[in-house]
């Protein structure tokens, strides 16, 4: 049987769900095609969201109009800001999340988005013609044509399962691998690799002893994830389950050494590379041979549930070794548990072979996201699936455009991307096509060069009007963004006029822990002060609470905005510094530069330089000035070149 859609989107994993998404809410009609729908946005290793730099994603993909974040603040046990003691820079959310609940949250939102159809069966072929993919063909027998499809696989393609000398093939535990896709998507000329990941034991809490573990209580506050207020998870609401710390020790040591000869890491076994930033247990303890212990976090898989996850301790060691080294922690004497840590390889496609928006450039119209990008992690997966769900639903316009519909040409037909000044998207998306992957590429704030840009509380600031433009971020959405900007403007405006005395604030400044002043100074001067915020300064200043009182009035995101005006008085100078940095590059990013040089044949630059410049096909000067191996040197005999 055949069945026609505009987009196909192949995996419903993190990647999968917001990829079908945005496809559909753009007007696509969408299938997405699953192995099981009751694994929907299912998360395979720690139930959590966000992190360093990945909850900075997870904020843009919300600003962008995604689900990730609404889902997160639905099904959130704990949440925390992270590096609160370092800059805004760097404020990362993280929550913890209700894994059973996670999955039907996604389920009956994806269920009642208009143009999107799901459908449980495996696919097992592309349908390519004339270097231009055309559908799919399942093992149930059907096949679905399409405009575009977009291949987001996650682990479970030739997925084979490591748990000591022991090998099973599958894309998850319990779950099928997918054994056919990866040579069907390969004989057209795409690049595949392997690589691996793991997952630790999980426990049953009703065999810990908590009380000889640290207690990792959760924030009370206002943050979340969703910049909309009906998203808003009260303290109140937020479930607020604990996580829990405890430590190996040399006695858990000797145990997993004895266990090395049969771990698939170090007897040959698996020959690709795992995760650098999440190693093994195993992994640690060759790392670093002289540490007696290392931290692990006991943290909850759901409201209901006595399952536990224990972070830190993932492995593929043999099953006895596992319990054995973990009995040996005080709070585990006693431990049962559900089942044991394992490691998992699987293919992965070279991302040099993709453009900015995740169309290969080898098959038209294919669009690839996630970990078969070579990413790990959700927040990375499900970034790249709105952006490949987006420009799917534009070269899907343009097909049905070019059969006559004069209303259905999306975004003027141009792919839609984001900038390294833009977003940790853009970042992401930026080093996987430029740099490419030789081991699972996770984000971190140190690989944005414009960190004070992209910080978690703008990202609506940055990214809703575009996407609103784009018709995919809703009109309520995109009210909410102008309204909250205007009041945060009225804020930075009034405090960078406001005139203070030294006679009248002076007493004041010594009860808050500051230095007095000598002259008199505006207010914005006197909140770059470390020890001066808005909440502890406004009672001081009668004219400025009732100023705060009304420009905020009863909004629900009262805390919310002061909190992003405040980083914009505090560290202005050092946003104006970067944006004047970006701004520079941006030059470079606005000289095209594809299929103007004859690689092979520009004897002015280096062979190397040649050689990556050949194989990656840079769009912009600014892209090329970024591939490893091109130097500053060959940049700029590029530019004179060009200049000819």
């Amino acid at each position: 049987m055949i069945f026609n859609y505009d987009v196909v989107v192949v995996g419903a994993g993190h990647a999968g769900c917001e990829a079908a998404a945005a496809a559909a809410n753009l007007g696509a009609k969408t299938c997405l095609i699953t192995m099981d729908m009751n694994k929907i946005a299912q998360m395979s290793c720690n139930p959590a969201i966000g992190g360093i730099a990945k909850g900075q994603i997870v904020r843009e993909i919300d600003a962008l109009g995604g689900y990730t974040g609404i889902v997160t603040d639905r099904c959130s046990l704990q949440f925390r800001m992270l590096n609160l003691s370092k800059g805004p820079a760097v404020w990362s959310p993280r929550s913890q999340c209700d894994r059973a609940k996670f999955i039907w949250t996604w389920r009956e939102i994806l269920e009642n988005i208009p143009n999107l159809q799901l459908w449980q069966d495996q696919v097992r072929e592309l349908i390519v013609d004339n270097h231009t993919v055309k559908g799919v063909k399942t093992y149930y027998g059907a096949e679905f044509h399409a405009k575009c499809v977009i291949i987001t696989a996650g682990t479970f393609l030739n997925g084979l399962m490591h748990i000591g000398r022991v090998k099973i093939q599958g894309g998850r535990c319990a779950e099928a691998a997918s054994l056919e896709l990866t040579e069907s998507i390969t004989k057209h000329g795409i690049r595949a690799g392997r690589m691996k990941t793991g997952t630790p034991v999980r426990i049953d809490k009703r065999s810990v002893d908590f009380s000889l573990m640290e207690l990792q209580d959760g924030d009370h506050d206002f943050h979340k994830f969703s910049y909309l207020p009906t998203e808003q998870t009260s303290v109140s609401k937020r479930n607020n389950l604990p996580c829990w710390i405890c430590y190996t020790n040399t006695e858990v040591h000797e145990v997993l050494r004895s266990g090395l000869p049969d771990s698939p890491l170090y007897n040959g076994q698996i020959q690709s590379i795992g995760p650098r930033y999440c190693p093994s247990i195993e992994t640690k303890l060759h790392t670093f041979p002289d540490r007696d212990e290392h931290m692990l976090f006991l943290e909850p898989e759901g409201e209901t549930t006595n399952e536990m996850y224990l972070n830190g301790f993932s492995s593929s060691l043999p099953l006895d070794i596992q319990l054995t080294a973990l009995r040996k922690i005080p709070a585990f004497k006693n431990l049962e548990v559900y089942r044991p840590g394992y490691a998992i390889e699987y293919d992965f496609f070279d991302p040099t072979q993709l453009k900015h928006s995740l169309e290969s450039k080898v098959v038209k119209n294919l669009f690839l996201a996630g970990q078969v990008n070579g990413t790990t992690g959700y927040e990375e997966a499900a970034g790249q699936g709105v952006i490949a769900g987006i420009n799917a639903a534009i070269n899907s316009s343009i097909s049905r455009s070019a059969d006559g519909d004069s209303g259905a040409l999306l975004h003027n037909g141009e792919p839609f991307t984001l900038g390294r000044n833009e977003a940790y998207i853009g970042v992401l998306i930026d080093d996987l096509v430029t740099k490419g992957v030789d081991e699972p590429y996770r984000m971190f704030t140190s690989r944005a060069e414009y960190r004070i840009l992209l910080r978690q509380d703008d990202a609506d600031m940055r990214l809703t009007e575009r996407s609103y433009q784009l018709g995919l971020a809703s009109e309520e959405r995109y009210q909410l963004m102008c309204s909250k900007k205007e009041k945060i403007d009225a804020i930075t405006t009034y405090v960078a006029n406001f005139s203070l005395k030294p006679s009248l604030i002076n007493p004041s400044l010594e009860t808050l822990g500051t230095t007095p002043l000598r002259q008199g100074c505006k207010l914005e001067e006197l909140l770059g002060r470390p020890q001066v915020n808005i909440n502890n300064i406004a009672p001081h200043i009668d004219s400025f609470r009732k100023e705060l009182e009304r420009i905020l009035g009863d909004d629900p995101r009262r805390e919310e905005i002061i909190e992003a005006a405040e980083i914009q008085i505090k560290y202005k100078g050092y946003i104006y510094r970067e944006q004047q940095m970006a701004d520079k590059m941006i030059r470079l990013e606005n000289i095209k530069i594809l299929d103007k040089f004859d690689y092979p044949n520009m004897t002015q630059i280096s062979i190397e330089a040649r050689q990556k410049l050949q194989a990656i096909q840079p769009v912009t000067l600014a892209q090329a000035s970024r591939i490893p191996g091109v130097s500053p040197s060959d940049i700029n005999i590029m530019l004179v070149l060009m200049g000819r």
